[in-house]
This record gives structure tokens, sequence and C-alpha cells, in this order.
């Protein structure tokens, strides 16, 4: 399995990361703006039906998705350091919804999401604010899509973004600190040093999801961990 992270995640992170797979750790210069460089959110896409790569994509990192016999599909739009270029991607997708701004995503990913059900959100940076999780649940950062996602019927949590780090800006995002595959959640930190940590940890749980905490500190946004 390949695990695609940031580079500038911490250190013990990756390296408890790496026990569940190949780590590919990406890093960027002058594409979009440095605090997001390297999150995986801004450049790469999953859907049900096919990973989802930005042409903006350095072309030593397609060539490690080319090494790993991994097939992707290139998206139309480039990424870059200018809203809403840098949000064609960010979109969070599960096997029954893609929630975004709609009209800033890459049409290949809206392509190969046309069976799904589509909630329009205004918050461009959508996965970096939304862990989609099973059974119509979800956990949000951002009130605007927890506003959207209880009227379309699904059942989640608001959270606060304080105290969870993204270098560069006063805090990060929920989303961005998390990454899911089959029934674990993964988190960049402990929920021990997040205000909000007891309330994740029991929707969590009760949820029947196994928490796998990746180091001792704060969340850490590091624009989500993708699975593939």
């Amino acid at each position: 399995m390949l695990i695609i992270v940031d580079k500038k995640i911490p250190g013990e992170a990756k390296q408890k990361l790496s026990a569940y797979g190949t780590l590919l750790e990406l890093e960027t210069e002058g594409i979009v703006y440095p605090a997001i460089s390297g999150h995986p959110d801004i450049f790469l896409c999953k859907t049900p039906q096919a990973l989802i790569v930005s042409p903006s994509l350095p072309d030593k990192y397609i060539d490690k998705l080319q090494e790993q016999q991994l097939q992707f599909i290139p998206g139309n739009q480039a990424s870059s350091i200018q809203h809403p270029t840098s949000v064609h991607y960010n979109a969070a997708v599960s096997d029954h919804y893609l929630v975004h701004r709609l009209e800033y995503t890459d049409p290949v990913i809206l392509q190969n999401c046309h069976t799904l059900k589509k909630i329009p959100v205004k918050q461009a940076y959508t996965r970096c604010n939304l862990l989609l999780l099973k059974d119509d649940h979800y956990i949000t950062s951002d009130p605007g899509i927890h506003r959207n996602l209880h009227r379309s019927g699904l059942d989640g949590i608001f959270v606060s973004p304080t105290g969870i780090i993204l270098p560069g800006f006063p805090n990060g995002f929920i989303g961005g600190a998390m990454g899911l595959i089959n029934n674990s959640v993964y988190i960049i930190g402990s929920l021990l040093f997040y205000p909000e940590g007891s309330m994740v940890k029991k929707f969590l749980e009760d949820l029947n999801y196994r928490i796998i905490e990746l180091y001792e500190g704060p969340l850490f946004d590091g624009g989500g961990i993708l699975f593939i």
C-alpha cells in the first residue's frame, strides 16, 4: 500500500505510518502557498472510480506512482497559488457523496463521481475541513459544511480548528489532520492534546473505528493522509 503525506508532518508520525505501507512524501515549491505545498489534498483526489491527479504535480511524483503500478487519471485544471486554482482537487469524496464548492471542482472529478450524490458547500478547501465516514457520518471544522451536510441528512459533529497546527497560519483544520482506510482513522497527533479530543474519540469509537494516533503531540494539518 502506498501512503501519501506531506513531507513536513512530524518525523515520528512518518516513522509510525511507514509500518503500514510505503510512504510517498510530497514537497513542492512555487506552485501553491508554502503552508500547503506538500498537502496531498491539494494535488490529488481519490474517488471510488479512480485517483485523479493535478497536472501541476511534479513529474518525480508521477514517476513514483507509475513505479508502484498505480492507476490514475490526470485532471484538467492545474493547481496554482491563486484561489480558486488551489482548490480544484480539495473535494471530499466517499463511496456515496461528493462534497465541494462544485463550480471549482475539476471536471474529471465530477465525471468520475457522476453516480454520487453531490452536496455543494461554500468552503472550497473542503477536504481540509471534512472527513467523511461510514454510514453517512462525518467530522468537520467548518460550520457551513456542518449545516449543509446536516440539511442533507448526514449525521456528524462540528469541532473547532483551534489547537490544530498548520505552520504559517493561526490554525489548521480537522480533515487535514486525518486519514481513513477501511475501519481505521489515522490522526497526525494525539487527541489528548486537542481541546475537543474526547468528543472526537467518543464519536469515532461509537462508530467502531480503530483510532491510530501517529505521535504524541498536537494535531497537525498535513493535508490529510492518502492511502492508495
